[in-house]
């Protein structure tokens, strides 16, 4: 289907016993491999994606999202690696539309541009998307409008060496990728936010930005 490209998608996990198990049933059988990366739960979230397949990591301690794509990516086979969230806010059955322009040839790294579907984005989401996007576009010398989006996907020879451990991952690895000669695009993706997701908070705001200038 993708042209004899291998695909892993890689998912960390925080306390998402409610939510992993749907989100691992709507994966399409064209994956490869999935790979869900525990970090330090406190629930059943691994004994659930382990009863869907996943191969499971599970981290000691909650480390941070960073910490935990680091460990997903060691053992990912895949030619190309999904990064996905456990929450259910994205639709795994959009997958597909982050994979086609990378098998395509048209891009090496693709970002899914979040378009809400249910609920309503967080004031405090939207400003800081709005300002980390701006500095990193600017940064980079081209216009990428949702660089925090957490579903993208990325040929494995462009997946950098990752040093963060938490949300300031997504624009380490954009820059990274960049500075290694990565074509990206973005797609549009529908995202919920009818539901509680992820574990922001402002500090990581100062996290980015020490990114930003260190890389």
């Amino acid at each position: 289907m993708f042209n004899g490209f291998r695909i892993s998608v890689i998912i960390p996990a925080y306390n998402e016993e409610r939510r992993i198990g749907e989100v691992l049933k709507n994966i399409p059988n064209f994956v490869d491999e999935i790979i869900v990366i525990d970090d330090g739960s406190t629930d059943k979230t691994s004994e659930i994606a382990k009863a869907f397949g996943a191969k499971v990591i599970r981290l000691d301690k909650n480390s941070g999202k960073g910490a935990a794509l680091r460990e997903g990516i060691k053992i990912a086979k895949g030619d190309v690696i999904v990064f996905m969230d456990a929450d259910g806010q994205h639709d795994p059955k959009e997958i597909s539309k982050l994979l086609e322009p990378i098998v395509e040839g048209r891009a090496d790294f693709v970002i899914g541009k979040r378009i809400v579907t249910k609920g309503e984005r967080p004031l405090i989401r939207k400003l800081s998307n709005l300002i980390t996007s701006t500095l990193i576009s600017l940064k980079l010398g081209e216009n990428i409008e949702d660089t925090q989006s957490g579903f993208r996907a990325i040929r494995k020879d462009f997946v950098p060496k990752i040093e963060s451990n938490r949300y300031e991952v997504e624009t380490e690895v954009l820059i990274k990728a960049k500075k290694l000669g990565a074509r990206i695009i973005e797609v549009p993706i529908s995202t919920r936010y009818d539901l509680e997701t992820g574990h922001f908070r402002f500090v990581d705001i100062i996290r980015f930005l020490k990114i930003l200038i260190r890389s």
